[in-house]
Protein backbone atom coordinates (compact mmCIF):
# COMPACT_ATOMS: atom_id res chain seq x y z
CA UNK A 1 0.00 0.00 0.00
CA UNK A 2 1.66 3.62 -0.90
CA UNK A 3 -0.16 4.81 1.73
CA UNK A 4 2.85 3.41 4.43
CA UNK A 5 4.74 5.58 2.01
CA UNK A 6 3.12 8.77 1.98
CA UNK A 7 2.13 9.16 5.59
CA UNK A 8 3.72 7.15 8.23
CA UNK A 9 7.16 7.92 10.02
CA UNK A 10 9.75 7.08 9.28
CA UNK A 11 9.87 5.98 12.44
CA UNK A 12 8.73 2.55 11.59
CA UNK A 13 11.27 -0.15 12.11
CA UNK A 14 9.77 -3.51 11.54
CA UNK A 15 7.59 -2.85 8.62
CA UNK A 16 11.47 -2.21 7.29
CA UNK A 17 13.03 -5.64 7.98
CA UNK A 18 9.38 -7.42 7.18
CA UNK A 19 8.01 -5.28 4.03
CA UNK A 20 4.72 -6.85 3.65
CA UNK A 21 1.03 -5.92 4.70
CA UNK A 22 -0.19 -8.73 6.83
CA UNK A 23 -3.84 -9.06 7.51
CA UNK A 24 -4.37 -12.30 9.72
CA UNK A 25 -2.49 -14.23 12.36
CA UNK A 26 -3.82 -16.94 14.54
CA UNK A 27 -1.55 -19.12 17.33
CA UNK A 28 2.04 -19.27 16.12
CA UNK A 29 1.36 -18.04 12.34
CA UNK A 30 0.78 -14.41 10.60
CA UNK A 31 -0.60 -14.04 7.27
CA UNK A 32 0.08 -11.70 4.24
CA UNK A 33 -2.97 -10.15 2.04
CA UNK A 34 -1.08 -12.45 -0.64
CA UNK A 35 -1.90 -15.66 1.09
CA UNK A 36 1.44 -16.49 2.28
CA UNK A 37 1.74 -17.89 6.07
CA UNK A 38 4.58 -17.29 8.55
CA UNK A 39 5.76 -18.62 11.65
CA UNK A 40 6.01 -15.93 14.39
CA UNK A 41 9.49 -16.15 16.21
CA UNK A 42 8.89 -12.28 16.30
CA UNK A 43 5.62 -12.44 18.82
CA UNK A 44 4.74 -8.73 19.15
CA UNK A 45 8.64 -8.58 20.71
CA UNK A 46 7.10 -10.64 23.40
CA UNK A 47 4.01 -9.99 23.92
CA UNK A 48 1.93 -12.60 22.42
CA UNK A 49 3.09 -15.15 24.72
CA UNK A 50 -0.14 -16.71 24.20
CA UNK A 51 0.07 -16.52 20.80
CA UNK A 52 -1.94 -14.61 18.17
CA UNK A 53 -6.00 -14.53 19.26
CA UNK A 54 -5.85 -17.52 21.71
CA UNK A 55 -9.32 -18.41 21.67
CA UNK A 56 -9.61 -19.14 24.81
CA UNK A 57 -9.42 -15.36 25.66
CA UNK A 58 -11.07 -14.26 22.44
CA UNK A 59 -14.22 -15.95 23.77
CA UNK A 60 -13.99 -14.20 26.92
CA UNK A 61 -13.50 -10.77 25.27
CA UNK A 62 -16.31 -10.96 23.16
CA UNK A 63 -18.37 -12.06 26.07
CA UNK A 64 -17.91 -8.97 27.71
CA UNK A 65 -18.22 -6.52 25.18
CA UNK A 66 -21.30 -8.16 24.17
CA UNK A 67 -22.47 -7.28 28.11
CA UNK A 68 -21.58 -3.80 27.62
CA UNK A 69 -18.63 -4.37 29.92
CA UNK A 70 -16.62 -1.12 30.71
CA UNK A 71 -14.13 -0.40 28.60
CA UNK A 72 -12.36 2.60 30.05
CA UNK A 73 -12.83 3.54 33.80
CA UNK A 74 -9.40 5.34 34.94
CA UNK A 75 -9.01 3.70 38.37
CA UNK A 76 -12.13 3.48 39.57
CA UNK A 77 -12.63 -0.07 40.50
CA UNK A 78 -14.74 -1.95 38.17
CA UNK A 79 -15.93 -5.89 38.01
CA UNK A 80 -13.20 -6.82 35.63
CA UNK A 81 -10.29 -5.34 37.72
CA UNK A 82 -11.58 -7.11 40.71
CA UNK A 83 -11.81 -10.22 39.39
CA UNK A 84 -8.27 -9.78 38.11
CA UNK A 85 -6.90 -8.75 40.96
CA UNK A 86 -8.43 -11.90 43.04
CA UNK A 87 -7.11 -14.14 40.69
CA UNK A 88 -3.63 -12.74 39.97
CA UNK A 89 -3.36 -12.59 43.89
CA UNK A 90 -4.93 -16.54 44.53
CA UNK A 91 -2.73 -18.45 41.71
CA UNK A 92 0.24 -16.14 40.77
CA UNK A 93 1.07 -14.55 43.84
CA UNK A 94 0.18 -16.62 47.24
CA UNK A 95 1.47 -19.65 45.92
CA UNK A 96 4.85 -18.62 45.23
CA UNK A 97 4.55 -16.18 48.69
CA UNK A 98 5.15 -13.22 47.18
CA UNK A 99 3.64 -10.06 49.16
CA UNK A 100 3.13 -7.24 46.82
CA UNK A 101 0.59 -4.23 46.30
CA UNK A 102 -0.69 -3.65 42.84
CA UNK A 103 -0.05 -0.18 41.27
CA UNK A 104 -1.86 0.51 37.67
CA UNK A 105 0.39 2.53 35.48
CA UNK A 106 -0.26 3.77 32.03
CA UNK A 107 -0.29 0.38 29.65
CA UNK A 108 3.26 1.09 28.55
CA UNK A 109 6.45 -0.96 29.64
CA UNK A 110 8.30 1.95 29.81
CA UNK A 111 5.61 3.87 32.01
CA UNK A 112 5.44 0.91 34.45
CA UNK A 113 8.96 1.55 34.84
CA UNK A 114 8.84 5.41 34.83
CA UNK A 115 6.72 5.09 38.16
CA UNK A 116 9.23 2.58 39.26
CA UNK A 117 11.82 5.08 39.54
CA UNK A 118 9.94 7.58 41.18
CA UNK A 119 8.75 5.49 43.59
CA UNK A 120 12.27 4.54 44.55
CA UNK A 121 13.51 8.20 44.69
CA UNK A 122 10.73 9.17 46.89
CA UNK A 123 10.79 6.78 49.23
CA UNK A 124 14.48 6.92 49.51
CA UNK A 125 15.11 10.55 49.06
CA UNK A 126 17.88 9.74 46.86
CA UNK A 127 17.91 10.56 42.84
CA UNK A 128 20.93 8.26 41.53
CA UNK A 129 19.30 4.94 39.93
CA UNK A 130 21.80 1.93 39.22
CA UNK A 131 21.48 0.36 35.78
CA UNK A 132 23.74 -1.77 33.74
CA UNK A 133 25.83 -1.97 30.56
CA UNK A 134 23.30 -2.56 27.29
CA UNK A 135 20.21 -2.86 29.85
CA UNK A 136 16.75 -1.86 28.25
CA UNK A 137 13.89 -0.52 30.17
CA UNK A 138 11.98 1.96 27.72
CA UNK A 139 12.62 5.11 25.57
CA UNK A 140 10.63 7.76 27.80
CA UNK A 141 13.16 10.20 29.15
CA UNK A 142 13.35 8.41 32.93
CA UNK A 143 13.79 4.52 31.48
CA UNK A 144 15.90 5.83 28.92
CA UNK A 145 18.31 7.62 31.22
CA UNK A 146 18.62 4.07 32.47
CA UNK A 147 18.58 1.97 29.25
CA UNK A 148 21.91 1.78 27.83
CA UNK A 149 21.57 2.13 23.76
CA UNK A 150 23.14 4.82 22.46
CA UNK A 151 20.73 4.63 19.19
CA UNK A 152 17.95 5.33 21.44
CA UNK A 153 19.61 7.59 24.17
CA UNK A 154 21.50 9.94 21.17
CA UNK A 155 17.21 10.37 19.92
CA UNK A 156 15.94 11.89 23.24
CA UNK A 157 17.70 15.69 22.75
CA UNK A 158 18.21 16.21 26.41
CA UNK A 159 20.90 14.94 29.02
CA UNK A 160 19.76 12.09 30.84
CA UNK A 161 20.60 12.06 34.08
CA UNK A 162 20.21 10.50 37.57
CA UNK A 163 21.90 7.20 36.57
CA UNK A 164 25.00 5.73 37.34
CA UNK A 165 25.89 2.82 34.59
CA UNK A 166 27.81 -1.13 36.22
CA UNK A 167 29.08 -3.67 34.07
CA UNK A 168 26.54 -6.57 33.73
CA UNK A 169 27.25 -10.02 34.41
CA UNK A 170 29.90 -11.02 32.17
CA UNK A 171 30.39 -7.41 30.70
CA UNK A 172 33.97 -7.63 31.80
CA UNK A 173 34.68 -11.36 31.63
CA UNK A 174 33.57 -15.04 32.78
CA UNK A 175 35.96 -14.54 36.46
CA UNK A 176 34.93 -10.97 36.99
CA UNK A 177 32.13 -10.31 39.77
CA UNK A 178 30.89 -6.91 39.06
CA UNK A 179 28.63 -7.12 41.81
CA UNK A 180 31.99 -6.89 44.09
CA UNK A 181 32.96 -4.00 41.68
CA UNK A 182 29.74 -2.26 42.53
CA UNK A 183 29.82 -2.54 46.16
CA UNK A 184 33.26 -1.37 46.07
CA UNK A 185 32.37 2.09 44.55
CA UNK A 186 29.38 2.21 47.24
CA UNK A 187 31.55 1.33 49.63
CA UNK A 188 34.08 3.99 48.97
CA UNK A 189 32.84 7.61 49.72
CA UNK A 190 35.37 8.42 47.07
CA UNK A 191 34.33 6.54 44.19
CA UNK A 192 32.03 9.43 42.75
CA UNK A 193 29.28 7.09 42.94
CA UNK A 194 26.05 8.83 44.79
CA UNK A 195 24.21 6.77 46.99
CA UNK A 196 21.36 4.66 45.33
CA UNK A 197 18.14 5.20 45.77
CA UNK A 198 17.66 1.63 43.54
CA UNK A 199 19.19 -0.76 41.10
CA UNK A 200 17.18 -1.97 38.01
CA UNK A 201 17.92 -4.80 36.25
CA UNK A 202 16.76 -7.61 33.92
CA UNK A 203 16.93 -10.88 34.97
CA UNK A 204 17.48 -12.05 31.25
CA UNK A 205 18.45 -8.46 29.08
CA UNK A 206 16.21 -8.87 25.84
CA UNK A 207 17.29 -5.95 23.33
CA UNK A 208 20.69 -5.72 25.03
CA UNK A 209 21.39 -9.18 23.34
CA UNK A 210 19.53 -11.80 25.14
CA UNK A 211 22.48 -12.12 27.99
CA UNK A 212 21.14 -14.08 30.50
CA UNK A 213 22.69 -13.27 34.41
CA UNK A 214 23.64 -16.43 36.19
CA UNK A 215 21.83 -17.33 39.21
CA UNK A 216 24.61 -16.38 41.74
CA UNK A 217 25.41 -12.88 40.42
CA UNK A 218 22.01 -12.36 41.11
CA UNK A 219 21.94 -12.74 44.43
CA UNK A 220 24.66 -11.29 45.07
CA UNK A 221 23.06 -7.97 43.82
CA UNK A 222 20.47 -8.75 46.16
CA UNK A 223 23.07 -9.07 48.94
CA UNK A 224 24.69 -5.67 47.73
CA UNK A 225 21.26 -3.94 47.66
CA UNK A 226 20.48 -5.36 51.15
CA UNK A 227 24.41 -3.93 52.27
CA UNK A 228 23.92 -0.28 50.95
CA UNK A 229 20.12 0.15 51.71
CA UNK A 230 18.85 0.69 48.19
CA UNK A 231 15.83 -1.13 46.63
CA UNK A 232 15.85 -3.88 43.76
CA UNK A 233 13.64 -3.20 40.93
CA UNK A 234 13.62 -6.39 38.43
CA UNK A 235 12.47 -5.19 35.49
CA UNK A 236 9.96 -8.34 34.42
CA UNK A 237 8.56 -6.60 31.66
CA UNK A 238 9.66 -8.93 28.43
CA UNK A 239 11.05 -12.10 30.46
CA UNK A 240 8.49 -12.29 32.89
CA UNK A 241 5.00 -13.65 32.03
CA UNK A 242 6.47 -17.37 31.42
CA UNK A 243 9.56 -16.44 29.43
CA UNK A 244 11.77 -18.21 31.17
CA UNK A 245 9.89 -21.11 31.91
CA UNK A 246 8.30 -19.45 35.80
CA UNK A 247 5.65 -16.99 35.24
CA UNK A 248 8.50 -14.54 37.09
CA UNK A 249 11.95 -14.80 35.76
CA UNK A 250 13.54 -15.07 39.17
CA UNK A 251 11.56 -17.38 41.04
CA UNK A 252 14.10 -19.91 41.36
CA UNK A 253 16.59 -17.63 42.02
CA UNK A 254 15.33 -17.05 45.48
CA UNK A 255 15.66 -13.33 45.39
CA UNK A 256 12.97 -10.87 46.67
CA UNK A 257 12.76 -7.44 44.77
CA UNK A 258 11.30 -4.60 46.51
CA UNK A 259 9.42 -3.66 42.87
CA UNK A 260 8.55 -5.41 39.92
CA UNK A 261 7.58 -4.58 36.35
CA UNK A 262 5.38 -6.13 34.37
CA UNK A 263 3.96 -5.66 31.12
CA UNK A 264 3.82 -7.32 27.43
CA UNK A 265 2.19 -10.75 27.49
CA UNK A 266 0.44 -9.74 31.20
CA UNK A 267 -2.72 -8.82 28.98
CA UNK A 268 -2.35 -12.67 27.62
CA UNK A 269 -4.21 -11.34 24.00
CA UNK A 270 -1.52 -8.51 23.29
CA UNK A 271 -4.07 -5.75 24.59
CA UNK A 272 -1.47 -3.24 26.36
CA UNK A 273 -1.46 -3.47 29.85
CA UNK A 274 1.04 -3.01 32.77
CA UNK A 275 1.49 -2.78 36.16
CA UNK A 276 4.17 -2.40 39.12
CA UNK A 277 4.26 -4.92 42.20
CA UNK A 278 5.31 -3.06 45.15
CA UNK A 279 6.24 -4.00 48.69
CA UNK A 280 3.19 -3.18 50.80
CA UNK A 281 5.56 -0.93 53.28
CA UNK A 282 7.28 0.41 50.32
CA UNK A 283 3.69 1.66 48.67
CA UNK A 284 4.14 5.66 49.86
CA UNK A 285 2.24 7.63 47.09
CA UNK A 286 -0.40 9.77 47.70
CA UNK A 287 -3.11 9.38 45.57
CA UNK A 288 -2.82 10.82 42.12
CA UNK A 289 0.57 11.08 42.33
CA UNK A 290 1.32 8.82 39.30
CA UNK A 291 -1.78 8.66 36.90
CA UNK A 292 -2.60 8.22 33.28
CA UNK A 293 -5.95 8.42 31.63
CA UNK A 294 -5.40 5.00 30.42
CA UNK A 295 -4.10 3.12 33.84
CA UNK A 296 -6.19 0.11 33.79
CA UNK A 297 -7.13 -1.76 30.16
CA UNK A 298 -10.64 -3.57 31.20
CA UNK A 299 -9.77 -5.73 27.99
CA UNK A 300 -7.01 -6.49 29.24
CA UNK A 301 -8.51 -7.29 32.94
CA UNK A 302 -10.49 -9.76 30.94
CA UNK A 303 -8.14 -11.33 28.80
CA UNK A 304 -4.99 -11.49 31.59
CA UNK A 305 -7.50 -13.05 33.90
CA UNK A 306 -8.23 -15.86 31.21
CA UNK A 307 -4.65 -15.99 30.88
CA UNK A 308 -3.67 -17.43 34.55
CA UNK A 309 -6.85 -18.93 34.55
CA UNK A 310 -5.92 -21.33 31.72
CA UNK A 311 -2.06 -21.74 32.02
CA UNK A 312 -1.05 -21.04 35.52
CA UNK A 313 -3.55 -22.74 37.81
CA UNK A 314 -0.93 -25.32 37.68
CA UNK A 315 2.35 -25.89 36.73
CA UNK A 316 2.03 -28.13 33.69
CA UNK A 317 2.20 -25.17 31.65
CA UNK A 318 5.79 -23.83 33.50
CA UNK A 319 6.65 -27.97 32.95
CA UNK A 320 5.89 -27.33 29.10
CA UNK A 321 7.63 -24.40 28.75
CA UNK A 322 10.66 -25.49 30.30
CA UNK A 323 10.60 -28.52 27.86
CA UNK A 324 10.22 -26.43 25.29
CA UNK A 325 13.66 -24.68 26.41
CA UNK A 326 15.29 -27.26 26.67
CA UNK A 327 14.90 -28.39 23.40
CA UNK A 328 15.89 -24.68 22.00
CA UNK A 329 19.02 -25.25 23.77
CA UNK A 330 20.17 -28.69 22.50
CA UNK A 331 19.10 -27.58 18.80
CA UNK A 332 20.67 -24.23 19.14
CA UNK A 333 23.92 -25.75 20.72
CA UNK A 334 24.07 -28.56 18.12
CA UNK A 335 23.91 -25.13 15.40
CA UNK A 336 26.96 -23.83 16.48
CA UNK A 337 28.37 -26.67 16.80
CA UNK A 338 28.08 -27.86 13.48
CA UNK A 339 28.29 -24.22 11.51
CA UNK A 340 29.81 -21.85 14.32
CA UNK A 341 33.11 -21.90 13.14
CA UNK A 342 34.22 -18.96 15.88
CA UNK A 343 31.03 -17.40 14.26
CA UNK A 344 28.31 -18.55 16.81
CA UNK A 345 27.69 -18.95 20.54
CA UNK A 346 24.57 -19.35 22.03
CA UNK A 347 22.84 -17.57 25.05
CA UNK A 348 19.98 -16.92 27.13
CA UNK A 349 17.13 -19.29 29.23
CA UNK A 350 14.22 -21.26 28.76
CA UNK A 351 12.01 -19.71 25.73
CA UNK A 352 14.15 -17.00 25.86
CA UNK A 353 17.27 -17.94 23.48
CA UNK A 354 19.20 -16.53 20.93
CA UNK A 355 22.20 -17.43 18.46
CA UNK A 356 25.07 -14.78 18.81
CA UNK A 357 26.82 -14.06 15.75
CA UNK A 358 30.02 -12.42 15.29
CA UNK A 359 28.37 -9.15 14.05
CA UNK A 360 25.62 -7.59 13.17
CA UNK A 361 25.54 -8.46 9.30
CA UNK A 362 25.69 -11.78 9.83
CA UNK A 363 22.93 -11.91 12.13
CA UNK A 364 20.94 -9.90 9.80
CA UNK A 365 21.67 -12.14 6.93
CA UNK A 366 20.40 -15.00 8.79
CA UNK A 367 16.95 -13.02 10.00
CA UNK A 368 16.65 -11.83 5.94
CA UNK A 369 17.09 -15.90 4.88
CA UNK A 370 14.74 -17.17 7.23
CA UNK A 371 12.08 -14.21 6.33
CA UNK A 372 12.44 -15.76 2.35
CA UNK A 373 11.62 -19.22 3.69
CA UNK A 374 8.59 -18.03 5.76
CA UNK A 375 9.42 -17.06 9.30
CA UNK A 376 9.74 -13.89 11.28
CA UNK A 377 12.44 -13.45 13.57
CA UNK A 378 14.40 -10.38 14.64
CA UNK A 379 18.02 -9.43 15.70
CA UNK A 380 18.92 -7.49 18.95
CA UNK A 381 21.97 -6.46 20.65
CA UNK A 382 24.11 -3.05 21.10
CA UNK A 383 24.97 -3.96 16.97
CA UNK A 384 21.52 -5.96 16.04
CA UNK A 385 24.03 -8.87 16.39
CA UNK A 386 21.67 -11.91 18.34
CA UNK A 387 19.26 -13.53 16.62
CA UNK A 388 16.43 -13.67 19.18
CA UNK A 389 14.03 -16.41 19.35
CA UNK A 390 10.70 -15.21 20.71
CA UNK A 391 7.67 -17.52 19.51
CA UNK A 392 4.73 -18.10 21.14
CA UNK A 393 5.08 -20.19 24.28
CA UNK A 394 1.68 -22.38 23.15
CA UNK A 395 3.33 -23.02 20.11
CA UNK A 396 3.54 -26.63 18.70
CA UNK A 397 6.39 -29.13 18.95
CA UNK A 398 5.94 -29.16 15.38
CA UNK A 399 6.19 -25.26 14.71
CA UNK A 400 8.94 -24.93 17.11
CA UNK A 401 11.15 -27.69 15.22
CA UNK A 402 10.19 -26.45 11.48
CA UNK A 403 11.29 -22.82 13.30
CA UNK A 404 14.83 -23.73 14.54
CA UNK A 405 15.18 -26.07 10.74
CA UNK A 406 14.63 -22.97 9.08
CA UNK A 407 16.85 -21.00 11.02
CA UNK A 408 19.63 -23.46 10.71
CA UNK A 409 18.79 -23.48 6.93
CA UNK A 410 18.97 -19.94 7.00
CA UNK A 411 22.68 -19.93 8.92
CA UNK A 412 23.42 -22.84 6.13
CA UNK A 413 22.72 -20.53 3.27
CA UNK A 414 24.64 -17.63 4.72
CA UNK A 415 27.45 -19.64 5.63
CA UNK A 416 27.85 -20.99 1.94
CA UNK A 417 28.47 -17.15 0.59
CA UNK A 418 31.61 -17.37 2.47
CA UNK A 419 32.92 -21.12 2.69
CA UNK A 420 31.76 -24.44 1.28
CA UNK A 421 29.80 -25.78 3.95
CA UNK A 422 27.79 -29.74 4.07
CA UNK A 423 24.98 -30.25 2.02
CA UNK A 424 21.67 -28.82 3.38
CA UNK A 425 18.90 -30.74 4.54
CA UNK A 426 15.15 -29.70 3.16
CA UNK A 427 13.34 -29.44 6.19
CA UNK A 428 10.98 -27.36 5.15
CA UNK A 429 8.47 -25.68 2.32
CA UNK A 430 8.57 -22.19 0.82
CA UNK A 431 5.48 -19.62 2.50
CA UNK A 432 2.78 -21.70 2.21
CA UNK A 433 -0.43 -20.91 0.45
CA UNK A 434 -3.82 -20.84 2.21
CA UNK A 435 -7.50 -21.24 0.56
Amino acid sequence: MKIFEEIESEVQSYARAFPRVFNRAQGEYLYDEDGNQYLDFLAGAGTLNYGHNNPLFKAKLLEYIEQDGITHGLDLHTKAKGEFLETFNEKILKPRAMDYVVQFTGPTGTNAVEAALKLARNITGRENIIAFTNGFHGVSLGALAATGNSHHRGASGVGLGGTTRMPYDGYLGDDFDTTAYLDKVLCDSSSGVDAPAAVIVETVQGEGGINAASFEWLRNLEAVCRKHDMLLIVDDIQAGCGRTGTYFSFEEIGIKPDIVTLSKSLGGYGLPFAVVLIKPDLDQWKPGEHNGTFRGNNFAFVTAKAAIDHYWSDDAFSQEVKRKGEYVSQRLEAIVAKYGDGNFTTRGRGMFQGINCVNGELAGAITRQAFKHGMIVETSGAEDHVVKFLCPLIISEENLKRGIDIVEQAVLETCAKAKPIPEAVDYFDEPRKIA
